[in-house]
């Protein structure tokens, strides 16, 4: 079962697009990551389509180790060593809690994911991956973690990555998550709009040709933005329901097959939503006649959407989070 998950250890477009615009656009800054306190360990899993990915655990010291482990999913655009996600490791690690912050397919702008068994190259990332099948990168970290003994996470989806998280939880109903934290993701009514009927045609004929992999320049944006043919396929065809996760316009929302608890933030500065969106969040799940168990929302003082010099808070956050809604059931 290990060699199945491990195979070594060494030490939505417009969400996608709204994101990606503001990483890129954002001024650089100064980052204040000092070295790890705790071991700090890189590691590689497989997935079961056979895509290999790598990621950071950052461990507690065994007096303080908690008995869940929190696996945080990237951005687009992003990786597992952005350094706030690396001071975020750090710090939940201060806090008993171990934390592998994870690579899925989609990371970074472009990746090579595989080759298959033809020496035929497959790429992966923002431009190229198929979103819909990072759940299986997923899984495959869950079980990484449980190999380790950790038999209950909290899964943590980042910016875009919320979209991944949720929709993998409501899909599997994996029992060993023990709860959903969407950090600064675009999560109410976020419906996809009309759809460029000439960008699908595109779409649709480079993929019936074979070169699915070729880029089409998305329409109307502020900034050369591209896309692959057969990731925009697989966004087009992304059931509606997705794009309504908390079913704020959409009956039978994805978030009613959720029974964990939920955790939901934004930054107070610069990010991609705020209170206004908490309280939508709350106000829809609250009418579902299921769902989850309990929904909390919070918003990171100071901090904008990369939480960047607020890594503890967000820490902080989640670890009191955990301690009254996941650790106690």
């Amino acid at each position: 079962m290990l060699k199945r998950f491990v195979v070594g250890i060494a030490g939505a477009m417009l969400i996608a697009g709204a994101f990606g615009a503001g990483l890129l656009m954002r001024p650089a800054r100064p980052e204040n990551q000092k070295p790890g306190k705790f071991p700090e360990q890189i590691l590689y899993v497989r997935s079961s389509d056979d895509v290999i990915n790598a990621g950071v655990m950052f461990s507690p010291a065994e007096t303080q180790s908690k008995p869940l482990a929190v696996i945080w999913v990237h951005g687009w655009g992003a990786n597992f060593y952005l350094p706030s996600y690396v001071g975020i490791g750090r710090a939940l690690a201060a806090r008993g809690y171990a934390t592998i912050s994870v690579n899925t397919r989609m990371h970074d702008v472009g990746n090579v994911e595989k080759y298959t068994s033809a020496g035929k190259r497959v790429r992966g990332g923002g431009y190229w991956g198929i979103t819909s099948e990072d759940a299986r990168d997923i899984a495959a970290w869950i079980g990484y973690a449980e190999q380790l003994g950790y038999r209950r996470v909290l899964l943590v989806g980042h910016s875009a990555g919320w979209a991944s998280v949720g929709r993998y939880q409501a899909d599997s109903g994996d029992k060993r998550i023990a709860g959903l934290v969407f950090a600064s993701g675009e999560v109410v009514g976020n419906l996809q709009g009309a759809v460029d009927p000439n960008l699908v045609r595109q779409a649709q004929k480079f993929v019936d040709d074979g070169v699915g992999e070729d880029l089409l320049r998305l329409p109307n944006r502020s900034f050369p933005s591209f896309i692959s043919a057969a990731t925009e396929l697989d966004m087009i065809h992304r059931p509606r329901e997705y794009a309504d996760f908390f079913g704020t316009q959409t009956p039978n929302p994805p978030v009613s097959r959720v029974s964990c608890p939920i955790l939901a933030f934004f930054g107070t500065k610069d990010d991609v939503g705020g209170e206004k969106e908490l309280l939508l969040l709350k106000s829809s799940v609250r009418r579902l006649s299921k769902g989850p168990r309990s929904v909390k929302t919070t918003m990171i003082a100071s901090g904008n959407h990369e939480y960047v010099g607020e890594e503890a808070q967000v820490a902080q956050t989640i670890a009191q989070w955990a301690e009254a809604e996941a650790l106690t059931r």
